[in-house]
């Protein structure tokens, strides 16, 4: 039977005659979308009434968990880490994401731009120079504003930026891509679990996998976006001096921010994202060229390539540090823990959109961009832009620390001031900041176009538009509370359980990849 536009009608997936699994919605998908979009409306409702309340909840549930299971986050994000390189060094790694014959859609330049726009553009301008300079006076071990603290600060903020959060970035992207593309099923969190095991518990816990992952994402998106709303609005207070309190004020260029990421979205892949991707990268790396060069060049290219070699000389001590006789517990959960729950956030919404932008590249290929190419540019960006405000610490005037501790917001502009063209490089930032968040919502909204439309590769422009609308009225409340540690302790508490969504996908990956190896389809078709 067939609709009236002939095309199959949306059915849970079945097996098509060469073994593999047709590209087919799973049945309540039309149900996630409103129960998804109902809870999303309630959290921000009860936000809009009552943002302070929502705040001490969300701070309450991340202390306890914290509490109990630190652990457990930081020894499933680096066995994520370790399963990323397993799969790209081994016998999988030439395995194309798709049919033998594919080819990628993107060139690897817009490749490349368009997953780390997703994965973390905004975020690196925000904390591009306010974390190292943080670590760098208050560091959870030792004396603080001293050499030691600097070489300790690179390395914890490589540590938080590096290869672990693209490690959860990779493995979520390559469970999709293989079930999608190789297995041919609906690109969705719950998918894995429907294609591997059989039972009555199946279809109920591939249904929670999906609308978690949904609330995992508008969570995720939202507390980002709300993040760089406070960067733009801390760029105009030092730039044009306005007040920028004013929740009139606020709401007005999250309105406006929202706007155009909704008219980015009615364009497409091909055009608005692609777009807006490639010109964030290209005004990323004209920003970090000439701090490189107006900056102290020579202190930070050796700050890079030191930070570079302690980074990976320590890797696997800091992959199982817990700093259990040491009393920092408080700062180990505010920074390492928080920030991989929060690429955790993210993994379902930057896994769907690299996994849908990744088909016809191999799997080594596919590590190696995902984890490699990404990495090397945050290492690098950290080291100029923390670097710049280090050596302001150690060797000249002082005073970037002291800002960064009264307004997080507002570190990046400080530090342009003492640079030259400066207004410049302001208006520059502001428009940086702006379009990567653009292109976060943009991608966000067809990410959750896809996920409550039954995994479609094409969602309806009207899914999308209905998202757009909803994270930003899911933003609102956040930015009625105006504090970074509200932003990440709601996020947190929203996206928690998709980490067990993801150890059961990987259960899940390596089951079929075992399956399709004994019965040599598709796992073991040739690959080139």
């Amino acid at each position: 039977m067939e609709s009236s536009d002939g095309r199959a009608p949306l059915s849970s997936p079945e097996a098509s005659e060469d073994g593999r699994e047709d590209r087919r919605a799973p049945q309540g998908w039309l149900t996630l979308f409103r129960v998804s979009v109902l809870l999303c409306a309630v959290v921000a409702v009860y936000g809009l009434l009552w943002p302070r309340s929502l705040a001490s909840v969300a701070e309450l549930l991340t202390r306890r968990v914290f509490g109990a299971v630190d652990w457990f986050f930081l020894l499933a994000v680096s066995a994520f880490l370790v399963l990323c390189f397993w799969l790209a060094l081994g016998s999988h790694g030439r395995m194309r994401l798709g049919a033998d014959d594919d080819r990628p859609e993107f060139s690897t330049a817009s490749w490349l731009s368009m997953l780390f726009a997703a994965g973390m553009g905004s975020g690196l301008m925000f904390w591009g120079v306010a974390e190292p300079v943080t670590h760098f006076t208050s560091p959870p071990v030792g004396a603080g504003s001293t050499p030691a603290a600097a070489r300790q600060a690179m390395v914890l903020t490589n540590f938080h930026w590096g290869l672990h959060a693209w490690g959860i970035y990779g493995v979520g992207a390559l469970v999709l891509a293989y079930f999608g593309f190789r297995r041919r099923t609906a690109s969705l969190a719950g998918a894995p679990l429907r294609s591997v095991f059989r039972g009555p518990w199946v279809k109920p816990t591939a249904w929670t996998a999906d609308l978690v992952s949904v609330v995992a994402v508008a969570f995720g998106v939202a507390a980002s976006v709300g993040m760089g709303v406070m960067q733009i609005l801390g760029g105009l207070r030092t730039v044009a001096g306005l007040q920028t309190d004013s929740p009139l004020l606020t709401m007005g260029v999250l309105a406006v921010l929202m706007a155009c990421a909704m008219a980015s979205a009615t364009t497409g892949l091909q055009r608005g994202i692609k777009w807006l991707s490639n010109l964030n990268m290209l005004i990323a790396i004209l920003l970090l060229a000439f701090m490189l060069l107006s900056g102290p060049t020579g202190f930070l290219l050796r700050s890079f390539f030191t930070a570079a070699g302690d980074y990976v000389s320590g890797i696997f001590s800091l992959s199982l540090r817990l700093y259990p006789y040491q009393e920092i517990g408080n700062w180990f959960q505010s920074w390492t823990l928080t920030y991989f729950v929060w690429w955790i956030a993210w993994a379902p919404f930057v896994g769907i959109f690299v996994a849908r932008i990744s088909r016809g590249r191999t799997v080594r290929e596919f590590v190696v961009g995902v984890l490699v190419a990404p990495t090397v540019f945050s290492m690098l960006w950290f080291a100029v832009f923390g670097g710049v405000g280090i050596h302001e610490e150690l060797f000249g005037p002082g005073g970037v620390g002291r800002l960064v501790q009264e307004d997080v917001t507002v570190a990046l502009f400080a530090l342009f001031h003492r640079l030259p063209l400066s207004r410049l490089l302001d208006a520059t930032a502001i428009l940086l900041v702006f379009v990567f968040l653009v292109t976060s919502v943009d991608s966000a909204t067809f990410v959750l176009g896809m996920l409550t439309s039954g995994g479609s590769l094409d969602p309806p422009r009207s899914r999308r538009l209905i998202w757009g609308t909803g994270l930003g009225v899911l933003t609102a409340p956040l930015l009625l509370v105006g504090e970074v540690k509200v932003f990440k302790a709601v996020l947190v508490s929203g996206v928690l359980p998709y980490s067990l969504v993801m150890l059961v996908q990987v259960a899940s990956l390596l089951r079929a990849l075992r399956q399709d190896f004994r019965r040599g389809a598709p796992g073991r078709e040739r690959v080139t």
